[in-house]
């Protein structure tokens, strides 16, 4: 009896189960020595901050000069816009004030920026005289393109005012058409300013 119960207990043991397996059973493993390699290389952190900073606990970076020059260039790749009375172009870009940062908390990334812009744009008849018809007439246009404050995720309530440099000569239904047809710059001004948004993400 208890003869049997040793053979039972034996079957039923780990170890008893393990020297049993059977030729199609998973190999066992097999320690492996570790090399001078395996000692040299320290495991690495993903971290998204500095050397300094692998605790990824708090890092500031300022983008500043690069957010301004790639806004510029982007801004001044804009296509001219044709209209009934001519076409017109941005000529440069006068103003492009602002901040753009990059924050590294707890190992997360964040993003953002605040700026203001003032673009010059100028419009030509048809002719490319240089100048805007208006009433059978061709009239020198040229003026800014005001964008207020914006900040990262505002794009889509972006604002525009239009300013005329030279006004004197135009009537007041002249100077509203001409506003009016420059605000049409808004939806591709928008669209480069969502190509920089998506730029700064990926940093």
């Amino acid at each position: 009896m208890e003869g049997g119960d040793l053979v039972k207990k034996q079957q039923t043991s780990y170890t008893y189960w393990v020297r049993d397996t059977r030729e199609d059973a998973a190999p066992l493993p097999v320690p492996r020595k570790l090399t001078a390699d395996d000692i040299s290389k320290p495991a690495q952190p993903n971290t998204l901050g500095s050397v300094w900073n692998q605790a990824g606990t708090w890092e500031e970076k300022n983008l500043n000069t690069w957010a301004s020059d790639r806004i510029k260039e982007l801004l001044k790749s804009l296509d001219s816009l044709e209209f009934s009375n001519g076409k017109a172009y941005i000529e440069g870009v006068s103003k492009c004030s602002g901040d753009a940062f990059l924050v590294i908390v707890r190992n997360k990334k964040r993003v953002g920026y605040t700026y203001e812009l003032s673009l010059k744009f100028k419009a030509l008849s048809g002719y490319g005289t240089g100048e805007w018809q208006i009433q059978n007439e061709c009239k020198k246009i040229k003026g800014h393109l005001d964008i207020p404050e914006f900040s990262f995720g505002e794009l889509e309530d972006l604002e525009m005012t239009v300013s005329l440099s030279e006004e004197k000569d135009l009537g007041a239904v002249d100077k509203s058409q001409i506003c009016t047809a420059m605000r049409s710059f808004l939806v591709p001004i928008r669209e480069k300013l969502h190509k920089f948004e998506q730029e700064l993400k990926e940093r």
